[in-house]
């Protein structure tokens, strides 16, 4: 079993800066990588920010390109997102998630897949 859990959202300014970390127990090794959605107000699905996969290699959503960096400590077994520049456009909850199948930049609230946190409100104002 994998159990995700997530903190440092909060409040803060356009401009402003956050880091967010997900700390995972159980055994992710063998997984398809991890990821961050976020879900923004009003909205019914959850979209893809940031992943980093077992080798490394990272992707992001083309919005956050260049203000958001996503990693990973092994010895840890946590992944990070460091957000900066934001935008009111970013307010939303984060998820941290992780897999063993493909990843999607959509996920609809109502077809989840893989393990998935309980989620940190990012909140920017303008």
């Amino acid at each position: 079993q994998v159990q995700l859990v997530e903190s440092g959202g909060g409040l803060v300014q356009a401009g402003g800066s956050l880091r967010l970390s997900c700390a995972a127990s159980g055994s992710t090794f063998s997984f398809n990588g991890m990821g961050w959605y976020r879900q923004a107000p009003g909205k019914q699905q959850r979209e893809l920010v940031a992943i980093i996969y077992k080798g490394g290699t990272t992707n992001y959503e083309d919005s956050v390109k260049g203000r958001f960096t996503i990693s990973r400590d092994n010895a840890k077994n946590t992944v990070d997102l460091q957000m900066n520049s934001l935008t009111p456009e970013d307010t939303a909850v984060y998820y941290c998630n992780t897999r063993d199948g493909p990843w999607y930049w959509i996920e609809p609230t109502w077809r989840l897949r893989g393990y998935w946190g309980q989620g940190t409100q990012v909140t920017v104002s303008s």
